[in-house]
């Protein structure tokens, strides 16, 4: 699969390794040059999908390279114009002389990728290239380690056409790994095929799944619709007996029949599916049948929960307001430093979803253009839930000796339950004298008093 050819012209080093090192993060090819006279030699020696193209340089600033290059005839691809000293005469200038778009710098990360996929985009269709020219930008916006590894997995996955498990907590955007697996595919072409597993009743499961033939009409269920795309299957957990059942029989069989039919069909779509991390239990728990997830777990993936890479929330929280200013027309805010601090020891028990739905909130209620740290700590104790385990409570958002006795019982409660209910072995497990620990467990409400009458 190929990806996307971007040039970089910026007279300023830093500039161009970060967008370079963004943009290959992303999966595209990139090439860097320091001045007009470098880019000119690029554009000679190479052909490139997209220019960012900077304005202020030493030798040639940018808006003369560009009616250099338009002069010249048409520019075989998108041009877009960088600045962080840009007024609108020149905004139109640029655009006379065909630039697509315009970015101010300082540059915000997310801003960034939106404007180059919308030009590429924009450019694929006036020139009717395939679609899977372009590595999506669905990915994960992150850049730890942890989201940088993760994004490498996808794309190592991408290309196969095995079935792949993708499980974690609710909110962390599984579906949108699904989707972006299937981006950059060789099946990014066509629209991968939706399945909200809670749609499927007993009754509908096999018409719905499989289809049916009537009276010489023919209705094609999902894994027919889905043929040479993606079937993506959205929480497996949700799926009834009847429909666990119908797709173990699929997958293992790789035909079907439609419902009145009597020719098999082969099954010719990739499968993606979404499930909770702790499915395991409800396996156990008879409620998930082992042999549909021994099915679909030939590749697995696990997306992290948010408080695993919370070093990536202050560039998820101007991903969002960029995203929610352009695709809700909201008011641009921006978030204050200790603000971002704040968040980024929040433990996000919804994930992904609380942020981008804080954001909102921030973006529709507020006044001022920067977002305090007063404002954050009213929404998150206005939205505080005491029955979350304690590595998803906010113990920053408690005086410091309500979050110690928050910690301390929660803490000792696990503990309890890991020693079997036996108070004298929890003693030795926490390294504390028994008389004490009795103390501590009453002062705090912990229910001992069964436990202790065993031990």
């Amino acid at each position: 699969m190929s990806t996307a050819h971007v040039l970089v012209v910026d007279d300023e080093a830093d500039i161009r390794a970060l967008i370079s090192e963004i943009l290959i993060d992303e999966g595209f090819s990139v090439t860097v040059a320091e001045d007009a006279a470098a880019a000119r030699e690029a554009r000679t020696a190479d052909q490139f999908d997209l220019v960012l193209l900077d304005i202020w340089m030493p030798d040639t600033d940018g808006i003369s390279l560009l009616r250099e290059w338009s002069s010249q005839g048409a520019l075989e691809c998108p041009v877009v114009i960088m600045s962080g000293h840009g007024t609108v005469d020149t905004a139109v200038e640029a655009t006379r002389l065909g630039a697509t778009d315009f970015v101010e710098k300082p540059l915000s990360i997310a801003k960034l990728l939106r404007t180059v996929e919308r030009s590429l985009e924009d450019s694929r269709r006036k020139a009717g290239t395939p679609r899977n020219v372009l590595p999506s930008l669905l990915a994960p916006v992150g850049r730890s380690e942890m989201m940088k590894k993760l994004r490498e997995t996808v794309k190592k996955y991408a290309a196969h056409d095995s079935p792949v498990l993708i499980s974690g907590e609710p909110g962390t955007g599984r579906g949108a790994f699904a989707r972006y697996i299937h981006m950059l595919s060789q099946h990014a072409g066509d629209e991968p095929i939706m399945l909200l597993a809670s749609s499927l009743t007993e009754s509908n499961a096999e018409e719905q799944l499989l289809g049916s033939e009537k009276n010489g009409a023919v209705t094609a269920g999902y894994f027919e619709r889905a043929a040479g795309s993606t079937l993506i299957i959205e929480e497996l957990t949700d799926l009834s007996a009847a429909a666990q059942k119908l797709i173990i029989g699929v997958l293992e069989q790789g035909s079907f029949l439609r419902y009145g039919g009597s020719q098999p069909i082969a099954v010719k779509a990739r499968v993606l599916a979404t499930v909770v991390d702790d499915f395991e239990a409800l396996i156990d728990a008879g409620k998930l049948r082992r042999e549909l997830v021994a099915n679909i777990n030939i590749l697995n993936l696990r997306v992290p929960p948010l408080r695993e890479y919370a070093e990536d929330v202050p560039e998820l929280l101007s991903y969002y307001v960029d995203k929610l200013v352009d695709a809700e027309g909201l008011s641009f805010r921006r978030f204050s430093v200790a603000a971002q601090n704040r968040l980024r020891n929040y433990p996000w028990p919804d994930n992904v979803r609380e942020l981008k739905n804080l954001v909102r909130r921030m973006l529709m209620t507020g006044s001022e253009e920067e977002i305090s740290l007063d404002e954050i700590e009213a929404d998150v104790s206005a939205n505080a839930r005491v029955d979350e385990p304690l590595v998803k409570q906010d113990l920053l958002a408690l005086p410091l000796r309500e979050a110690r006795e928050q910690f301390e019982r929660a803490y000792l409660q696990q503990q309890l339950v890991l020693c079997n209910g036996k108070v004298g072995k929890l003693a030795k497990r926490v390294g504390m004298e028994r008389t004490h620990l009795y103390r501590k467990l009453r002062s705090l409400g912990v229910d001992f008093r069964s436990a202790a009458s065993e031990d």
